[in-house]
């Protein structure tokens, strides 16, 4: 079995062949996929997510363990097997793989829902999701700006320096209502339990995508932002027993089950369209699922192998 450190997943996996290798697994369905809705398991001060995926077209299968606490962060193992024996052929720190397939479907889906002549893209955030999503973004569409909104915790002057040495990027700090009022793109990539800006001062044509909540009882936007917007989700299944920000609205009456146009794999393969003028606001809510980091994983595995 091999192992792979984060180090050496940094060195082997490059953001253009996840983001490929991601809207194509999603193009092409879940028909040969056996992906259970992840379990949730709440320990003392920590939450445990076990994330388990077999895709037969694929070959694979894998599962990936995942820590969430407020000490620790986010923090992910993966175990990916031989889908013949079950027998595990290499195992992965994953904190790296996750933050970047959490990137790289963001940036399948602002392909897929973002006006193509976008020019400022917001954060908020400034974590290892935020990092990743700097990244991964740029690949799909010409920003020009970039704006940042971390919490008062954070040390915004600090990530602003590393994504200058990062990745090449000037991006400047800004307050709430600048990056919701000046994007084009929006991501939320937070710890946040509560909206973290005003719907009412999203301007036309803004896609978003949401990536920080994975609990009914959390959210990062308000029922105005949802309301407004054309939704789209990574998955039905798990958006609807584990997306607050889809799941408080929809309790407290604001939308309903048919405000979620589609998924990701209708848009990924044409069957539908949820842009459908540049005046539309568009919204992705992804929760994560496991079909994202066995893809991941096994780009991983043979690249490292092909070396």
């Amino acid at each position: 079995m091999l192992l792979y450190s984060e180090e050496q997943v940094r060195n082997v996996i490059k953001v253009d062949d996840v983001i490929a290798a991601i809207r194509a697994a999603f193009a092409r369905g879940f028909a040969t996929v056996h992906m259970p809705v992840r379990t949730v398991l709440n320990m003392d001060d920590a939450i445990l997510l076990v994330m388990p995926c077999y895709d037969s077209a694929l070959g694979a299968a894998g599962v990936k363990l995942v820590s969430v606490s407020a000490k620790a962060g986010v923090q992910a193992a993966y175990e990916l097997l031989d889908a013949q024996t079950g027998i595990a052929v290499a195992r992965m720190e994953a904190n790296y793989l996750t933050d970047i397939r959490t990137a790289a479907i963001s940036a399948v889906a602002t392909d897929l829902l973002a006006r193509e002549d976008v020019k400022t893209l917001g954060i908020f955030g400034s974590g290892r999701l935020a990092t990743a999503h700097l990244a991964a973004l740029p690949r799909v569409r010409n920003f020009k700006r970039f704006l940042v909104c971390g919490s008062e915790r954070s040390d915004i002057a600090a990530f602003c320096g590393k994504m200058k040495n990062e990745v090449g990027l000037n991006v400047e700090t800004a307050n709430a209502e600048t990056v919701a009022r000046e994007s084009d793109v929006i991501c939320t990539c937070t710890t946040a339990h509560e909206p973290l800006f005003d719907g009412n001062w999203l301007r036309r044509g803004t896609h978003l995508n949401l990536v920080g909540a994975f609990q009914p009882e959390t959210r990062e936007v308000d029922d105005v932002t949802v309301k407004r917007a054309r939704v789209v989700v990574d998955t039905y299944e798990g958006a609807l027993q584990e997306a607050g920000d889809l799941l408080i609205p929809i309790k407290n009456g604001t939308i309903d089950r048919s405000h979620i146009v589609a998924d990701l794999h209708e848009i990924a393969s044409g069957k539908k369209v949820a842009r459908t003028s540049a005046e539309s606001i568009t919204l992705f809510k992804s929760v994560g699922c496991a079909l994202e980091d066995l893809v991941a994983a096994q780009l991983i595995y043979h690249q490292s192998n092909r070396k």
